[in-house]
C-alpha cells in the first residue's frame, strides 16, 4: 500500500512554473521539482486547484457523470491517472458523500445544474457512509479493548509482584 504525504508543510522550491490551462488566471503556480524535471504534480494538489478554479468542486456540489471528459477538455495536458485519482480523494471524501446523500441534481464544471442524481446513487453513499462509520467504530472498540486487556495484564503482573514479594520475605 503506497503511503500519501498529507503535511501541509511545504516542499523546497527551486522555481515556480504555471500548468498550461484553458483559464490561467485561475490556477495557481505549481512548484517545481528541485533537480528540474517535471513539476511535482500530486493528487492532492490538482484536487486543491479544481476546488479554487471550478465551483463544483469548492462548494462540494454534486458531480455530473462524465466530469473527467469535461477537464480534460478545459485543462488539456493533464495525467488522466492523476485526474481520477484526484477525482475520486474528492467524490470519495466523507464530505461529498453526505453531500449525495440528500442531492437531487448533479453540476457541471461550470456549476450549472445537470441531470438527476438517482435513488441508486444517493443508497450507495448512505451505504459507504454507515459503512465507514461502522469500521471507525470498530476500530476504536478494538483500540479500548487492547488497552483494557493491557491495563488487565499489568495489574495482574503487579498483584503477582506483590505476593511474590510477601512471601519470599517469610522464608
Amino acid at each position: 500500500m503506497m503511503s500519501m504525504n498529507t503535511s501541509l508543510t511545504p516542499e523546497p522550491a527551486a522555481e515556480v512554473t504555471t500548468p498550461v490551462v484553458a483559464n490561467p488566471a485561475a490556477v495557481k503556480p505549481v512548484v517545481a521539482a528541485p533537480d528540474g524535471a517535471a513539476p511535482a504534480l500530486t493528487a492532492r494538489t490538482l484536487l486543491k486547484q479544481l476546488q479554487q478554479q471550478f465551483p463544483p468542486f469548492r462548494d462540494c456540489l454534486p458531480l455530473s457523470i462524465g466530469i473527467d471528459k469535461q477537464i480534460l477538455a478545459q485543462v488539456p495536458g493533464i495525467d488522466k491517472k492523476l485526474m481520477r485519482t484526484a477525482l475520486g480523494i474528492h467524490t470519495g471524501s466523507q464530505r461529498y458523500l453526505r453531500v449525495m446523500e440528500k442531492a437531487t441534481v448533479r453540476y457541471d464544471l461550470d456549476g450549472t445544474a445537470g441531470a438527476e442524481v438517482t435513488d441508486v446513487h444517493r443508497k450507495h453513499a448512505k451505504e459507504v457512509l454507515k459503512e465507514r462509520l461502522k469500521k471507525e467504530a470498530d476500530r476504536k472498540k478494538a483500540e479500548r479493548d487492547a488497552a483494557a486487556a493491557e491495563e488487565a495484564a499489568r495489574v495482574r503482573q503487579d498483584k503477582l509482584a506483590q505476593l511474590t514479594a510477601k512471601f519470599s520475605k517469610k522464608g
